[in-house]
């Protein structure tokens, strides 16, 4: 019988009773060593149940407060603040930049006194809360002709100020009125106002704040109402985060648009109405 030949520097299997692996199994071990590694290195990373639930509550508390003491979102119900702020509007009001201070949160946090020209929120019977402007501060001598403010006998520069179409009103455009003319007058503030009235001009009590919508011939304001205490004043709007888009009762009618059309109509792309449905440019809109 012949004997197998065995090249020099080799060894028969038989002879050393081993297999040599393959390429594939070596890259498939390699593989799986490395998966197992990264997994293993993802699990490290990851927070534990504890930690996560400790995040998530970390989260929740730094929200609460700041929605509590910082900032807190509003809906434009009416249209007394056209065109400043409209229907629609959500609007985030800081509710820290009027409240009381000392001299550690005075350094803290921009506190300040109310001034003549600001947007504020304040508390009122019915809604609970109103947006009004701050038209005459403590002190000042106020009087309205053909609907122009004049504070101590100075007319006031007021561009944000709107005037839409609505029957005439004595008692609104000239004001104080010497006559009791309008039924929707709250007549304790009548009497009131006749006792601060002299030579035309209303004198603003220490303490009190004489407010106005920016739409000035469609908002309840001061002029039927009152004063609004200084201690009713909450906050200040500070930034539009969404719009809505809804339709105003008091804006003038566009020639050729009829009533409850709001110019999309039932042909248009769908993409159309989705992106129609909001005021996008007034989103992040800085309120002043």
């Amino acid at each position: 019988m012949s004997t197998p030949a065995i090249t020099p520097g080799s060894t028969p299997a038989s002879a050393t009773g081993s297999v040599h692996e393959s390429p594939v199994d070596g890259a498939a071990e390699k593989s799986g060593g490395k998966t197992e590694f990264g997994l293993a290195h993802l699990r490290l990373q990851l927070p534990t149940l504890p930690e996560a639930v400790a995040s998530l509550l970390r989260t929740v508390v730094v929200a609460l407060f700041v929605l509590t003491f910082v900032l807190q979102p509003l809906l434009i119900p009416s249209e007394s603040m056209e065109h400043t702020l409209l229907v629609g509007d959500f609007l985030l009001f800081n509710k820290q930049v009027y409240a009381p201070s000392n001299a550690l949160t005075r350094w803290l946090l921009p506190y300040r006194d109310v001034e003549r020209g600001d947007i504020v929120v304040f508390h009122h019977p019915n809604p609970p809360l109103l947006v009004k402007r701050v038209v005459g501060v403590p002190g000042d001598r106020l009087r309205i002709a053909d609907g122009r403010v004049f504070i101590n006998g100075v007319a006031l520069k007021e561009p944000y100020a709107a005037f839409e179409p609505a029957p005439a009103s004595q008692f609104r455009d000239n004001f104080p009125a010497r006559v009791y003319t309008d039924p929707q007058v709250d007549p304790e503030w009548w009497a009131q106002m006749q006792s601060l009235t002299r030579n035309g001009e209303l004198t603003v009590p220490a303490g009190e704040y004489f407010v106005m919508g920016d739409n000035r011939n469609h908002s309840k304001d001061s002029r039927y109402w009152g004063f609004v205490p200084r201690q009713e004043i909450v906050a200040r709007p500070l930034v539009i985060y969404f719009s809505l888009r809804r339709p105003s009762t008091t804006d003038v009618q566009p020639a050729g648009l009829k009533a409850g059309d709001d110019r999309l109509g039932h042909g248009r792309q769908l993409s159309a109405i989705l992106t129609g449905f909001a005021r996008w440019k007034r989103i992040f809109h800085v309120v002043h």
